[in-house]
Formats: structure tokens, sequence, C-alpha cells
């Protein structure tokens, strides 16, 4: 697979880039990006264009290696306050069932992206920084947790709606509910691996391994047959995917890197 940080960081740029295409392309944000029923919000078309050339520019950045780390810092921020400020209040204040976990999924999507960014910053050194990266990148050491969080989350996800989510399984897989709760077992241990830096270079690998075999075999089939009216949703969940195996095929490349300088 060659460098598994340089495979990821394309695999999380691409993603970024592509749900800022959407972002222009529909007028409006992706379904995760921030909390529903967010039509009030004046100037939305507006602050979708500028926010979804933000995200191009940002993808393209961490793509070919330009301003990558200040570029990642900038955008980890920016998703964190999103978590932090409009959907823990949203989730709190407006949604009616903010005591079930599952809904939480799309603040869990938000915060894994954030991690993810912070993840990728941490791969490229902190050279002539003005006070504001240097100040941002005491974020770096919590992406990898950050991520992990959701990780853990959607694992959880797993075993509790089992039924519901084996029915998203291509419908020639064999015994759905079973590679369900296997998947679980995984997103569930890996998280748990990378937050307690057990085996990390493993948990990851395997992690972005499993959810890049998703995206071939679930996310894409998907997107081929949808509907119009659903492309745009099934296209964010695929890319979503991606920036997941993207960020933990980074992580996995940085413990690599640490077991190499430790040797």
């Amino acid at each position: 697979m060659g460098n598994p940080s340089n495979v990821g960081r394309i695999f999380y740029g691409i993603a970024i880039a592509g749900m800022g295409i959407l972002t222009i392309y529909y007028d409006d944000f992706p379904y995760m990006l921030i909390p529903p029923k967010h039509g009030w919000v004046p100037g939305l078309v507006p602050i979708a264009y500028i926010s979804g050339a933000l995200l191009i520019l940002a993808g393209a950045c961490i793509v070919f290696e330009k301003k990558t780390r200040s570029a990642s810092l900038l955008l980890g921020t920016a998703l964190l306050l999103i978590f932090c400020f409009y959907f823990i209040p949203y989730q709190f204040m407006v949604s009616p069932n903010y005591m079930h976990l599952v809904d939480w999924d799309n603040a869990g999507k938000e915060l894994a992206l954030a991690g993810g960014a912070f993840v990728v910053a941490g791969r490229f050194p902190g050279k002539n920084q003005n006070s504001l990266s240097k100040f941002l990148g005491k974020l770096i050491p919590f992406g990898a947790i950050l991520f992990s969080i959701t990780m853990i989350t959607f694992g959880t996800l797993h075993f509790l709606y089992a039924k519901g989510v084996s029915e998203y399984a291509p419908s020639w897989v064999p015994n759905r509910e079973f590679w369900t709760y296997l998947a679980g077992a995984g997103l569930f241990g890996s998280g748990v691996a990378i937050i307690l830096k057990i085996k990390t270079r493993l948990a990851a690998t395997l992690l972005g391994t499993m959810i890049l075999i998703w995206v071939i075999i679930l996310h894409i089939p998907r997107v081929i047959v949808s509907p119009v009216a659903y492309m745009g949703s099934e296209v964010t969940s695929a890319l979503i995917a991606l920036a997941y195996s993207g960020i933990a095929f980074v992580i996995a490349g940085a413990a690599k890197k640490q077991q190499t300088n430790q040797m």
C-alpha cells in the first residue's frame, strides 16, 4: 500500500474537497456538517458557497501538501467549534431524542472529521509557525482520541441496532447480522486500542482497511443505484467513510514512524 500516511492523507483530502463540491452544488451543507433545521440561518446560500469553497481549498491543500498543517488545523478547529457550539446545544435544546445514542450520529461524524484534521496536521512539522498555528497545534494530540470516540460510539450502535444496521449491507452478503456484529467489534476494539495505544499501528491499519472495503462494496454501489433525490446523501456517506479510512491509515503511519524512531 506504500506509505499509509500518504494514502490516508489523500483519502481524507479528497473527502473534504468532495463535501465542499456538494455544498456548492446543492446550495446547502451535507446532511452531517451542521444540524438539521438550519433554514433559519440568514444568508444560508452565500454562506454555503463560501464554506464549500473553503472546504475545497482545504481538501486541495491536504491532497497536494500545500500549507497542509495550517489548513488542517484551521479545518479541524472549525469542525470542532461547530460540534461544541452548534451540535451540542442543538442536541440538548432542540432534539427530543438527545438521550438516545443514535441521535448523536451526525454529531459523532463531525467530531471524527475534526479529529482527522488534527491527525493529518500532526504529520507535518510545525516550522515557522505564527502564534495562531502554535496555539491550535496544541489540539493535535487529541485528534486520534476524538476520532476514536466516534469509532467506539459507532461500534456500540452496531450492537444496539444490529438488525437495522445489517440492512445496509448488500443483499448478496450472507449472515448479514453476523458481519454487523463483527464490524461493530472491529470499530469498538480499534477505537479503544488507538486511545490506549495498544498495537496502534495494527488496529488502525485493520480499521482503515475494513472501512475502505465498506466504501468499495457498500457505499459505491449505493451511490450508483441511488435515485437522484437521495444522491447527495449517498455521496456524502461514501465520502465520510473514505475520510474515516484515510484517518485510520494516517494514524497507522504515525504509529509506524514512532516505532521506527524508538528502534
